[in-house]
């Protein structure tokens, strides 16, 4: 169930890489259009994320690349 969950995210997402928070702060203050985004960043940087009031899901760093999931 939490890999075909894992799947549907990756589908359904636009991976923006290591630009993940600057994404995420422009979405939030309508700089950019709203729109589901993946990508990475420090664990620091997502604490301050969810401070701003923005919203974010971790994956395990295995599960959250660009390979094939079993």
């Amino acid at each position: 169930m939490f890999m075909k969950m894992t799947r549907r995210i990756i589908e359904s997402t636009e991976d923006v890489g290591d630009r993940f928070a600057e994404e995420a702060r422009r979405i939030h203050y309508s700089e950019a259009p709203e729109r589901a985004i993946r990508g990475s960043t420090s664990r620091e940087e997502a604490l301050a994320l969810r401070e701003e009031g923005i919203e974010v899901f971790a994956l395990p760093p295995s599960l959250a690349s660009k390979g094939p999931l079993q």
